[in-house]
């Protein structure tokens, strides 16, 4: 049972979330965004960059890179668990797109609003999950540039608000879900796998 408190709390900050979904999905727009971000949420599009990692992974660290990709996957599968089975029907949080009571401030950039509900946003979980892996596993080898990957992670996250399918605390809360997962996964991996060089040479059994 919610205290009058914490009921007005939780309308304080759906209110400032609305208010900064509006500022990002209507105000703080232009042209080349309005193309960009529709592509950059759209799963089916990075499939190359999958696929270019699966064979990176394998061609360079052998039995290692086989075991990455398994990880890779278990991050992806425990993401978008959490979101969906524990967060989302839990919650129970209409989208913007969705939300009767609201749908007239959004400007939807797809053909239609995506089903389910809103908080969490899988998009931002899976995405921010694959970045943190990645980037725990190949910090050793890429160092800083390794971070590009939260860069990517963000853009996707934000493409959700700004095409009109999230609210921000739901690509906020997403991307929590994402690092706590990936840095658990990450750890794992490292721990008994764990990158170090580059290894093009089979393995050699003594």
């Amino acid at each position: 049972m919610f205290t009058l408190l914490q009921l007005s709390i939780f309308q304080t900050l759906e209110q400032w979330d609305q208010w900064l979904f509006i500022k990002l999905n209507s105000a703080l727009i232009n042209p080349v965004f309005d193309n960009l971000m529709p592509f950059l949420r759209n799963g089916t599009n990075w499939a190359p960059l999958y696929l270019f990692l699966g064979v990176f992974v394998l061609m360079n660290f052998k039995n290692k890179g086989g075991w990455w990709i398994v990880f890779f996957i278990a991050t992806i599968a425990l993401t978008d668990m959490t979101g969906t089975y524990l967060l989302k029907h839990n919650f129970e949080r209409l989208r913007p797109c969705s939300d009767p009571d609201f749908y007239y401030h959004v400007r939807l950039l797809v053909k239609h609003c995506s089903g389910g509900y809103s908080f969490t946003s899988n998009h931002a979980a899976n995405h921010f999950g694959m970045a943190t892996f990645f980037y725990t596993s190949f910090r050793p080898i890429f160092k800083k540039w390794a971070w590009l990957s939260f860069v990517w992670a963000g853009a996707i996250a934000y493409a959700q608000v700004y095409v009109g399918v999230h609210y921000p605390l739901d690509v906020l809360a997403g991307g929590l879900v994402g690092l706590a997962a990936g840095s658990l996964t990450g750890k794992l991996f490292n721990k008994r796998y764990g990158f170090t060089i580059f290894d093009n040479q089979p393995t050699v059994s003594s």
